[in-house]
């Protein structure tokens, strides 16, 4: 396969302004777009092109990458207005999807860009650079020949399967993750109310049974009552939800993930989707009645 070597990258928000940044320091000719002409303002300083619309971004680009807030934003650029954005993209070219998605969205936009004689590939990435990880479906052939692009963008990356596997693979992870995040909070104020310092168990949980990486969280921003974190409360809720509802489709166990999802769409009606995940804590220290704090 043969690539123009212009590139485009559309929505350039948290996750996508840090990836556009690799490949600009990789020195590809890129061209951006967001809703927000703000946000893509450092990367234009770095060299970018700015284009007015996703349709503009995408025309004449041999590769053109998207990192949208969800399935919805999915569907909405990539297969509203008559697709115009595949419709944009010349025979050949790849589109590649890093948002977490449905995976039956994303195989709609592979089937759309098949038509089309374009290939796509899903592509969720998990972490930041220079240590992300990034979850590939779609054709294995295409994978492998753009391989070295992706990994301009991340550290670790994995073939998973056909379309829509990045996506099942992504969500099993997030799944993980923040259900973990719950479990790790209710042990904290089990150990609160059973009388023990929870800065002291903070201390002791990463050398025991209980280590584990969701339960950075607690020390970090949990038991200083900041509850910031990178990703916000809306796409940690989001995310869980899209994962329960694939459990759901897949006949899969997922009654720990279910509880999870109630009390992180408690906490999103509470009016915090735009604070860190971690304030999901407030739903669970209210019904304890008691706060996790430094004492």
């Amino acid at each position: 396969m043969t690539l123009p070597d212009r590139q485009a990258f559309i929505g350039v928000g948290t996750m996508g302004s840090l990836m556009a940044r690799c490949l600009l320091d990789a020195g590809v000719d890129l061209t951006v777009h967001d809703l927000r002409y703000e946000a893509a303002g450092p990367l234009i300083q770095q060299g970018a092109k700015w284009a007015d619309s996703a349709e503009a971004a995408a025309s004449g680009c041999g590769v053109v990458w998207t990192s949208l807030p969800g399935p919805a934003q999915v569907e909405s650029v990539l297969l509203g207005n008559e697709a115009a954005v595949l419709a944009a993209m010349p025979a050949g070219a790849v589109l590649i999807d890093t948002t977490t998605n449905d995976p039956n969205v994303a195989r709609t936009v592979a089937d759309s860009c098949s038509t089309r004689g374009l290939y796509m590939l899903d592509a969720p990435v998990s972490g930041r650079p220079p240590t992300m990880t990034m979850m590939v479906g779609g054709d294995r052939a295409v994978f492998e020949d753009i391989r070295p692009m992706l990994e301009t963008v991340a550290a670790n990356v994995f073939y998973v399967g056909e379309s829509g596997a990045g996506c099942v693979a992504k969500l099993a992870t997030q799944y993980m993750g923040y259900t973990n995040l719950i479990a790790a909070i209710e042990g904290m104020l089990i150990a609160r109310l059973g009388g023990v310092d929870p800065a002291i168990l903070a201390d002791i949980v990463p050398v025991s049974a209980g280590a584990s990486r969701a339960f950075n969280a607690i020390p970090n921003a949990i038991l200083d009552g900041s509850y910031q974190a990178g990703g916000t409360l809306d796409i940690v809720a989001k995310d869980v939800a899209l994962a329960c509802a694939l459990a759901e489709r897949v006949n899969a166990p997922a009654s720990t993930g279910q509880s999870a999802n109630s009390l992180y769409r408690q906490a999103r009606e509470a009016g915090w989707g735009d604070e860190g995940y971690p304030i999901v804590a407030r739903i669970l220290e209210a019904l304890a009645q008691t706060e996790l704090r430094r004492q």
